[in-house]
């Protein structure tokens, strides 16, 4: 399946509800969906399940993060070349449980580009989406930490720091797609993201911990339309 927009990238994270088997399970609910609705569902899984849940389904998968190493020396480091050839296609870079330096950034989206991975930098303000933007990545999350996993979405109760965000993006580097994360839990939370001029949604728990997964994703796509 394409990687298209809008876009709606559900990060596994090490839950134990979307580990082994159960990221395989969510995988293959994420497929059915984006074939019910046209709406393109992506997946971040654990380094350990890329390969298990990109050989069981065909939805894009990106790694949860990447390290600026090449092959070689680099022991217990995430090379892009390994990610690519266990089935992601994108990667996570920056996310707030595992932030990075600005230099780390550039470097990771440089090897990244080496081999054609598609990179989501995640920022938690204005400041840093338009300094990630400068980098030019594929996309840019913006997260505010205070706000992830709490059900709370920033693109309801902090509407002016998603639109003033995606303004600073498309100024610096139109060709950067702006996704909205933190807090997003249904099909209204994504719908008012998109009102905000993003072209997506990341997010993980409101799906991973969900009692019925595809009913979410299904509410989530139909009001991505």
């Amino acid at each position: 399946m394409d990687l298209t927009t809008p876009l709606i990238l559900v990060n596994l994270k090490t839950y134990s509800e979307s580990m082994g088997e159960k990221a395989v399970k969510l995988a293959k609910i994420a497929e059915e969906v984006t074939r019910e609705t046209g709406i393109c569902v992506a997946l971040a899984p654990q380094f350990s399940d890329i390969h298990r849940v990109a050989s069981a389904s065909e939805v894009p998968i990106f790694a949860q993060h990447v390290d600026p190493v090449t092959p070689g020396r680099g022991t217990g480091s995430i090379l892009v070349e390994a990610v690519v050839e266990a089935g992601a296609v994108g990667t996570l870079l920056n996310h707030s449980e595992r932030q990075l330096g600005l230099a780390l950034i550039e470097a990771s989206l440089a090897r990244a580009k080496e081999v054609e991975l598609k990179v989501c930098i995640c920022s938690n303000n204005q400041a840093v989406s338009g300094a990630a933007a400068a980098l030019g990545p594929d996309f840019i999350a913006v997260e505010p930490p205070e706000l992830i996993g709490t059900g709370i979405p920033v693109s309801k109760t902090q509407p002016e720091v998603v639109t003033a965000t995606v303004e600073t993006i498309q100024n610096i580097n139109p060709v950067v797609i702006p996704l909205c994360g933190a807090g997003i839990s249904t099909g209204e939370d994504v719908a008012a993201a998109l009102k905000l001029g993003t072209q997506g949604v990341l997010l993980a728990s409101g799906v991973t911990k969900a009692k019925d997964p595809k009913k979410i994703l299904l509410d989530m796509a139909t009001h991505a339309k």
